[in-house]
């Protein structure tokens, strides 16, 4: 299909310049339909799915309970990685999908979700 387009305007008589000006103009407007296109964000919930870049990210949202207060909230992956501090085999757990929530001495934090 694509050797008969060229061929019909080959028979039409445009120039050599006229054929390049128009085969570049095309490119450029699939390259434009391509950038305007919004990529589509995926919602994992469970932590073994999640890319390892993502896991300890602003984009990861974690659930906070204090032990203390009995108070509930929500932190970013940032977060979670500080609160975990020098316990780095909970953090590689975390990091490869293995362990989705951890316990400090003042808080449990469970992972809820990440967008990427």
């Amino acid at each position: 299909m694509k050797n008969k387009d060229t061929e019909d305007l080959l028979l039409t008589g445009a120039s050599l310049e006229d054929l390049i000006k128009m085969k570049i103009e095309k490119e450029l407007q699939e390259e434009l339909d391509k950038a305007r296109q919004k990529p589509e964000k995926k919602t994992y919930t469970d932590i073994a799915q999640v890319p390892g870049e993502l896991i300890f990210s602003p984009a990861a949202t974690y659930k906070l309970f204090n032990r203390i207060s009995k108070t509930e909230t929500f932190i970013n992956g940032v977060q979670a990685e500080a609160l975990i501090g020098l316990q780095h085999a909970v953090r590689d757990k975390i990091q490869k999908g293995l362990l989705s929530a951890f316990a400090t001495d003042e808080a449990y934090v469970k992972f809820e979700c990440a967008v990427g």
